[in-house]
């Protein structure tokens, strides 16, 4: 099951400032800033030195004995603090920074002040809701150069400008605790000015919600705000430690909320932030864009004066791939555990790091001439190098993922333009594995033969599980755009990526050591969309048998060294797939 805090962060960096956040006393809690029931026990113990008595030992059971019932934050304030003001001035002293705070570090904005902060600054957050009254949230902002719009007065939101036209909003709803008009009692908390209701009306219909470190128990209109939400165009998450109130409960039953489950704010947001950041640089668009590399790469193909160009713009381009790839997103141990969400995060990343090279290839693959051959083929086997190491295997295993898609992308234009021979210097290519060996590149990067068990392993990524060729069928999708340029048809280019995956089946089988008894090749899409499989093997076999040792399937060397020598292995090929059609197929 996807994790709803990898969900969200998909949400945040997709639908930039679309989410807003609200928070309550929660998030202030790592800065020493008291919670509301903090400051009841504080103001009973405040009552009874006033009293003459003793309560440090327990203040909730002296006031409950002194007045027949529990304390009541609210009701302390009201009888404390007869008006909004002296209510103020009572309660300033429990968030105002001391030279002891400073000297302590309390009172300061938290890590999920911090996250936050970034979010808005990256532009992936621009309302913040809070019903707090300190001033962390506007110190963090400040520290990243933002200086938000602020709204905690029914004056300040009827002369606000549109939200759409504010780098960040934060509403103070209950106010700021040098403002004498904070809300406190349920009196106060029971209904908001008309201003608010409008804007509370707006926000909820129109924007996500990400809600944390709010109990929802004590505030009644802003629990009548969300219920008579119109509508909910984006989705809303709750994060909790522990068990959500039955107040909660009650909301996020009404808002189809999903629930995330957390340690505490701070590790929550941060680990938000990092998610959202992650996606974000391996979205972002490259500093030589797609499209001008491919201008650059068809200027180079076509005069030989234009050679060293052409190797320093690839060797460059995997040069970036590599280093995006060397990152901590990509790490193989001490990182996220493997699942759907996460794999498929990170497939997806890989992909995204190497949209250019990958976009490139099909031209290449389609136009490359004998003296293109060496660069390519230098390409395919620094890309497709696995780092020595531990940690998890799926992760040590798609570190070679960048060498499929290479070797896919070029195989693709190579098939269309009948540039069988560079094909073949393709799957030649050698490729170290961990323990140094020396393996041809046909036979450690097609799909079924990244992964130890099998392709059967890449069902874990997202809308793959009932797939039989998972990862063939997941490159088939991935591929189809960039090579759309040179294939346009969806059929045709259905069709050349079935070819590329039979040659590829053969050549893997060559090189394989097999015994009389024994043939294995790598299966792919090829295997259940029969008709193409059937025409891919008739074209070969009828080129073999009316050219004989002069096909260019021979000539290639995918898979043998004369006319004798392939028809046998396509003999075997045909053998192999009779025998596995009940399996794999």
């Amino acid at each position: 099951m996807i994790d709803p805090i990898h969900s969200l962060a998909f949400s945040i960096q997709a639908n930039r400032g679309v989410y807003a956040i609200l928070f309550g006393s929660g998030i202030s809690r790592a800065a020493k800033i008291p919670t509301g029931w903090e400051i009841t026990l504080d103001l009973v113990r405040k009552l009874a030195a006033v009293h003459g008595e003793a309560s440090e030992a327990s203040p909730e059971n002296w006031y409950s004995e002194k007045f027949g019932k529990g304390p009541d934050y609210s009701d302390l304030l009201d009888a404390l603090a007869k008006t909004p003001a002296e209510r103020q001035q009572l309660l300033r002293g429990y968030w105002e920074v001391t030279d002891q705070d400073r000297d302590e570090g309390a009172k300061q904005p938290t890590e999920a002040h911090r996250a936050i902060a970034s979010l808005v600054s990256q532009g992936f957050v621009k309302v913040i809701i809070t019903t707090n009254f300190d001033r962390l949230m506007e110190t963090a902002l400040a520290d990243v150069g933002i200086v938000p719009t602020i709204l905690s007065t029914p004056d300040q939101v009827h002369g606000a400008l549109p939200l759409i036209h504010t780098q960040c909003c934060l509403f103070k709803i209950h106010g700021d605790y040098l403002d004498t008009r904070i809300r406190n009692t349920p009196q106060e908390l029971a209904a908001y000015p008309a201003e608010f209701d409008a804007l509370l009306d707006r926000i909820f219909d129109e924007f996500g919600l990400v809600i944390c470190g709010w109990s929802a128990d004590w505030d009644e209109a802003l629990r009548k705000a969300l219920l008579r939400a119109p509508s909910r165009r984006f989705a809303t998450y709750w994060a909790a430690q522990g068990k959500p109130s039955e107040t909660a409960q009650q909301l996020i039953s009404h808002r189809g909320a999903q629930i995330i489950s957390i340690k505490d704010a701070d590790s929550f947001f941060q680990s938000l932030q990092q998610h959202v950041q992650s996606l974000e640089e391996f979205s972002r668009p490259h500093p030589l864009s797609t499209e001008a590399a491919i201008a650059s790469l068809k200027r180079y193909l076509t005069e030989p004066r234009y050679r060293i160009q052409l190797v320093d713009l690839i060797s460059d381009e995997v040069d970036r791939v590599i280093t995006a790839t060397s990152g901590p997103q990509f790490a193989t141990q001490g990182g996220p555990i493997p699942d759907s969400e996460t794999t498929t995060v990170r497939v997806r990343s890989y992909e995204a790091a190497c949209s250019t090279l990958v976009a490139m290839a099909p031209i290449g693959g389609f136009w490359a001439e004998d003296e293109h051959s060496y660069i390519w083929q230098r390409a395919l086997e620094r890309l497709s190098s696995v780092i020595s190491g531990g940690g998890f295997t799926l992760w040590l295993e798609l570190q070679r993922y960048p060498g499929t898609l290479l070797l896919y992308g070029l195989g693709l234009g190579a098939i269309e333009a009948d540039r069988l021979k560079f094909l073949g210097r393709l799957f030649s290519v050698p490729v170290h594995r961990e323990n140094s060996e020396e393996f041809p590149a046909v036979q450690l990067l097609p799909p079924f033969c990244l992964f130890a068990d099998g392709g059967q392993r890449a069902r874990i990524l997202s809308g793959m599980d009932r797939r039989h060729t998972p990862l063939n069928d997941w490159l088939h999708d991935v591929l189809r755009k960039t090579a759309g340029r040179l294939i346009p048809n969806d059929n045709r280019y259905t069709l050349v990526f079935d070819k590329l995956e039979i040659l590829m089946a053969l050549g893997y089988a060559r090189h394989a050591k097999r015994s009389n008894d024994w043939y294995w090749a790598p299966p792919g899409a090829y295997g259940y969309r029969s008709d193409n499989r059937n025409r891919v093997l008739q074209e070969v076999e009828q080129s073999i048998s009316s050219m004989g040792d002069q096909s260019p399937f021979v000539a290639s060397g995918i898979f043998g060294d004369s006319a004798k020598d392939c028809t046998q292995a396509l003999t075997a090929f045909r053998e192999f797939i009779a025998k596995v059609s009940g399996s794999w197929l």
